[in-house]
């Protein structure tokens, strides 16, 4: 009988020192499997294999890189595809970036988010090193507490983590334009917004583990990223319409939960929390709203229904993978 073959194994190098790369490279690591074949170095630090890498250190710490068992390397959306096509539940991401122009759009994707990068990392460790929120530290989340609650608020807090998900990367992809337009008013609220939305994942994942988060998350991260990034291309008054849109839309995502959770019982910490990511949401609306002071045009209108209906979709979507 012929021994099955195993896949070349691929080398993921990673910026071990940068909390957004920890946290991305924590995801995969939960979603790869022996038959993926994926290794994991951190080249930020010595040791484990890091310091084959060390003459190139900085080169490679400036982007992402992926290894082949031959030494040759892929860099940037490129080496994302190449990981993407060893995952469970991102390999059709893999697939779809084989379309003419696709991977050239991720890349320049890519490339705007290198811009904002900095500026993210400085946030992420400011909240790495900020006391724990009386939310966090009132009732640890255990396996067995998110055992107790219901088939239906798993459904809903696997939504909540894609949509914040995908809100962050919103802010990422208007902060990259916002950059790149050189438009300092756009880049502040960008950046104070994006920092909430970060606050607002960070605690969905204390009640969400793992193995329970939506298999789309890579989709989710393209989308928000676009959303931020098109209407920011257009200007101001886009931007602000579009984020008052999202945001109406999450508000009532919020409350539905929230109800159900007083109709038919709960986790209080739960609840809490929700009731706080409600209030920043609803607050978030409000600021966009009063700066989106012109009419929109019918144009616009169209753009924030579909935004209303794509964030409808994706929540049913979130909800089942």
């Amino acid at each position: 009988m012929d021994q099955p073959t195993s896949r070349p194994t691929l080398t993921v190098l990673y910026d071990g020192a940068c909390p957004l790369c920890r946290r991305e490279i924590a995801h995969v690591q939960s979603l790869a499997h022996q038959g993926s074949a994926l290794c994991f170095v951190d080249i930020s630090a010595t040791g484990d294999g890091s310091n084959d890498f060390a003459a190139e250190r900085q080169t490679l710490l400036a982007r992402f890189h992926v290894q082949r068992e031959d030494g040759s390397r892929l860099s940037g959306a490129a080496a994302f595809v190449a990981m993407w096509a060893r995952l469970p539940g991102w390999r059709w991401a893999a697939r779809a970036a084989q379309f003419p122009g696709l991977l050239h759009l991720l890349e320049w994707a890519y490339r705007g988010f290198l811009y904002v990068r900095p500026t993210m990392q400085a946030m992420a460790r400011r909240l790495e090193k900020a006391p724990a929120s009386p939310l966090e530290s009132a009732e640890p989340v255990t396996p067995g507490a998110q055992a107790a609650l219901s088939t239906h608020m798993l459904r809903e807090l696997r939504s909540d983590h894609a949509g914040e998900t995908g809100a962050v990367m919103i802010y990422r992809g208007l902060a990259a334009v916002a950059t790149w337009r050189r438009d300092a008013e756009l880049l502040s609220f960008a950046k104070r917004h994006g920092a909430t939305e970060l606050e607002h994942l960070q605690l969905v994942e204390t009640w969400l583990a793992p193995a329970h988060r939506s298999r789309l998350l890579g989709a989710w991260r393209i989308a928000g990223w676009l959303t931020g990034a098109l209407p920011a291309l257009a200007g101001p008054q886009a931007v602000y319409a579009t984020i008052a849109a999202v945001e109406t839309f999450v508000d009532r995502h919020y409350q539905q939960q929230i109800d159900h959770l007083k109709q038919h019982g709960g986790p209080e910490s739960l609840l809490a929390t929700l009731l706080t990511c409600q209030a920043d949401e609803q607050a978030h609306r409000d600021e966009a709203a009063a700066l989106a002071s012109k009419p929109s045009s019918w144009m616009l209108r169209t753009w924030c229904a579909w935004v209303g209906t794509g964030s409808d979709t994706a929540v049913k979507l979130a909800r089942r993978v």
